[in-house]
């Protein structure tokens, strides 16, 4: 019965430095494994702010080129 708990116990100390020593690589650290590549947007991206759209800088333009009467 006592050589039945000391394999018992060898087998349970053994599992957990296994575990341990695999938890502290982590899941990206592991070699001959190809990382997955980032996925590309499908569409262009849109512009963020206004100044970035090329159409409100080209009414910008128009706008100081051309300047509204003051008469109407």
């Amino acid at each position: 019965m006592l050589k039945f708990l000391v394999v018992i116990l060898v087998f349970a100390a053994v599992t957990y430095l296994v575990t341990r020593a695999l938890q502290e690589r982590g899941p990206g650290n592991r070699p001959g494994m190809p990382r997955p590549k980032p996925k590309r947007p499908s569409t262009p991206p849109r512009p963020v702010a206004p100044d970035d759209d090329e159409d409100f800088l080209r009414d910008l333009d128009r706008k100081r080129l051309n300047p509204p009467d003051e008469n109407g």
